[in-house]
């Protein structure tokens, strides 16, 4: 008998380090990313909704090193893009995000829904994200996710603030599959919609897991700000009673997760 071995599919690691809120820093087909920079210490951001940081990020910005490509869901808030973020961008190469963001942010360039740029090897594709309940978007503004594809690397999902499982079955459809996924959770809820969440909750979080098939879920944008209305530990109860906690990877903001798929 001649043992074979299936080279139809290969193990990848992708090692992410969680910042806190919803920044996290990753390599990914030789560049390294970085998702909606926030780095201020704790605070308030007044605005049309006053919003209060309660704890800072578990890297200083001046430790993470070089960073060629932003994702950035929005520019809106302070909870995605801080002044210290902010003062980040004109260093970085590639900054991808809406195309409100970039008429309003020198530098930025913005991908409509399902639209495509090539950076070296690596396709980033912007998909749809819905900051609220259907409607939102004249008082929380235009908001993005991002699908990252290469050869012989994981297909991820960065879902930015969307609160919304029926648009991440969109994005399913879309794509042939998705190996890892990113999501802002916390029931982010600053009492502008009533019961209505802002970003996914545990609940919605279980059913995007379930849409997203056998991917890895990495949940942030759970912690550090006061109108999270949920924590981490509820929403591991979620998956837990839904049969889905072996898929749950949840980071330790300044440690690096490592999170190993199998390819093809």
């Amino acid at each position: 008998m001649t043992n074979t071995i299936d080279t139809s599919t290969a193990a990848s690691t992708l090692e992410v380090l969680h910042i806190g809120g919803p920044t996290v820093r990753f390599e990914y087909g030789g560049l390294v990313w970085l998702t909606d920079p926030t780095f201020d210490e704790p605070g308030d951001y007044p605005g049309p909704v006053t919003l209060y940081k309660l704890s800072g990020p578990a890297v200083p910005v001046g430790e993470i090193g070089a960073i060629d490509v932003v994702l950035l869901s929005h520019d809106q808030h302070a909870d995605n893009l801080d002044a210290a973020g902010r003062a980040l961008l004109p260093s970085v190469e590639h900054v991808l995000s809406t195309p409100d963001a970039a008429r309003r942010l020198e530098g930025v360039r913005g991908l409509a829904n399902w639209e495509s740029v090539r950076i070296g090897t690596v396709t980033v594709t912007g998909v749809p994200a819905l900051h609220g309940p259907e409607g939102c978007e004249a008082f929380t503004g235009v908001v993005t996710g991002f699908v990252l594809q290469a050869d012989g690397l994981p297909t991820v999902y960065v879902s930015g603030d969307n609160a919304s499982v029926e648009y991440v079955e969109r994005i399913a459809e879309r794509f042939e599959r998705i190996d890892i996924a990113i999501l802002n959770v916390g029931a982010a809820n600053t009492d502008r919609f009533g019961d209505s969440d802002l970003t996914l909750n545990g609940r919605t979080a279980a059913k995007v897991s379930v849409v997203l098939g056998d991917a890895l879920i990495v949940p942030v944008h759970a912690e550090g700000w006061a109108h999270f209305s949920e924590h981490l530990d509820y929403l591991n109860h979620r998956f837990v009673v839904s049969g889905r906690d072996h898929l749950l990877r949840i980071p330790t903001p300044g440690k690096v997760l490592a999170l190993e798929v199998r390819t093809r």
